[in-house]
């Protein structure tokens, strides 16, 4: 009986998602509200609040259920022989490339985590996911004897943070036209990046 039950939760769960990531494509996060996720899945309102206390957790839980398994695989790969550049290239082509899957969803995405309307505290903590993610590759290299030993982890990962945005407003800007265009530029961007904090 409990199985069902945990079953019944997933399925709920997975409607409200679907829901969710649908409407904000169609209408924008912005303009979309818990009452229409909720008619949309086929529950009530009460419902959605059963599960997720605001929409941007609904946002933040998709991309994190998207993005799990691709982010456990690179982090295998930080053992093996891979240098800075290929980590911090692989680590930004896959949020580069969920990010732009669908594009006006994608556009919604970075609108609602980079500029929210108010501090979340679920925001932050889905951003300090990524930011440890990328502290431990700074860590990684800095240990091999890559970069300088000394730096603050915290501002190398949001430097080249700031150059992927770039890359993303480029993109939706028309200044690059495929996801070559953006690896091409972001290859530079971070080997000049990395040219700067060598030993």
């Amino acid at each position: 009986m409990a199985g069902l039950r945990e079953q019944k939760k997933a399925e709920t769960r997975k409607a409200i998602i679907d829901a969710a990531v649908q409407l904000f494509s169609n209408k924008g996060f912005e303009k979309t509200s818990i009452e229409d996720i909720a008619t949309v899945a086929g529950i009530g309102k009460a419902t959605v609040y059963t599960y997720f206390s605001a929409k941007v957790d609904i946002f933040l839980t998709y991309c994190d259920d998207e993005l799990e398994g691709a982010f456990s695989e690179l982090a295998t790969k930080q053992s093996r022989a891979s240098d800075l550049h290929e980590q911090l290239l692989e680590f930004f082509m896959i949020m580069f490339r969920f990010v732009t899957r669908d594009r006006e969803f994608g556009r919604q995405l970075m609108r609602a985590t980079s500029f929210p309307e108010e501090a979340n505290p679920a925001l932050k903590e889905h951003n300090k996911y990524y930011f440890d993610f990328l502290e431990n590759i700074f860590r990684s290299a800095a240990q091999r004897g890559e970069i300088a030993t000394g730096q603050d982890y915290y501002y190398l990962s949001a430097h080249v943070f700031s150059l992927y945005f770039a890359a993303l407003a480029g993109f939706y800007g028309g200044y690059s036209e495929t996801a070559e265009d953006v690896e091409n530029g972001l290859s530079i961007f971070f080997r000049q990046f990395i040219d700067g904090i060598k030993p």
